[in-house]
């Protein structure tokens, strides 16, 4: 290996053929898991319109209905489809919690590259992150919202911020480490300018961590959104989403059970798939459980 070679963990191991997946699935299969349960999600949300029925139709004459060969879910309380606005809600939630993650790998990879490598604009970076992780994330998703009115896109910035952090601090730290390997040093000396040595030594390593973060916060981000919509400063209320079901429906849990345990049951999922989707990017991404395998 040369100076001017990345470590060996960093290099392509080739392209995957149709061949090779059998043993990855073997060696990994928390990625196919969740990854297939995330992907069967995103279809069905997709495809929502095609089958899925109306979310906003209210009929007072079906109100807290139970399951049936109409009604798979049953009716809330308002005579609405829960089985509708159960696979509609998988919209707001997908949508808020991919928008988070590439919102909060994007910026924090961008703060973060630039905290690692200009020393100045370490201090002040890493003492306005400080700053931002000390208060609880809900509170400042609460306050923004409330000071800018509830929609999806001020739901994405409100979320995204209080995130920005723990991405910001994983990336500065990997570029710390990178900075003084050999290699980045002999690619400076050898003439290469910063921002080909950036995005040629560096960036690719921020890539493996970067991708297991985005999937936690994914998952937190759904979350939430959830529990803000649950304490209705989330999404507005006519909008079908898992936390308005939930907190419109809770008084009816003795009458109407599905009301709730359909979106609760449909978030629990969904978490659950992009955590395993995280644990296993974590497993294929460690270059020992790769050379153990």
């Amino acid at each position: 290996m040369t100076l001017l070679s990345p470590p060996l963990e960093y290099i392509p191991t080739g392209r995957v053929r149709i061949s090779d997946l059998p043993r990855l699935a073997r060696r990994h299969p928390l990625v196919f898991i969740g990854g297939g349960l995330l992907a069967l999600l995103i279809v069905l949300a997709i495809a929502a319109p095609l089958f899925a029925g109306d979310p906003v139709n209210m009929d007072p004459f079906k109100r807290l209905q139970p399951p049936s060969s109409d009604l798979w879910f049953g009716s809330d309380n308002l005579g609405r489809d829960v089985f509708a606005r159960t696979v509609f809600g998988a919209r707001i939630s997908l949508t808020v919690g991919l928008a988070v993650a590439a919102g909060a790998v994007l910026g924090g990879l961008f703060i973060g590259v630039l905290a690692g490598y200009i020393r100045s604009f370490d201090n002040i970076v890493m003492r306005v992150m400080d700053g931002l992780m000390s208060i609880p994330t809900i509170l400042l998703a609460i306050a923004l919202v409330s000071l800018t009115g509830a929609g999806i896109g001020i739901l994405i910035v409100a979320i995204t911020i209080p995130q920005l952090p723990s991405v910001t601090r994983l990336v500065r730290s990997v570029v710390l480490g990178v900075r003084e390997r050999p290699y980045v040093e002999a690619a400076l000396c050898g003439g290469a300018s910063l921002p080909k040595v950036l995005w040629r030594h560096i960036l690719p390593s921020t890539i493996p961590p970067l991708t297991v973060q985005g999937a936690i916060v994914c998952a937190d981000a759904i979350l939430t959104e959830a529990g803000l919509s649950f304490l209705g400063v989330g999404v507005p209320p006519e909008m079908p989403s898992w936390g308005n079901m939930i907190s419109s429906s809770r008084l009816y849990l003795a009458i109407a059970p599905s009301t709730i345990f359909a979106p609760g049951i449909c978030l629990a999922v969904t978490v659950l798939a992009v955590n395993l989707l995280g644990d296993g990017l974590r497993d294929l991404f460690d270059p020992r459980s790769r050379r153990r395998g």
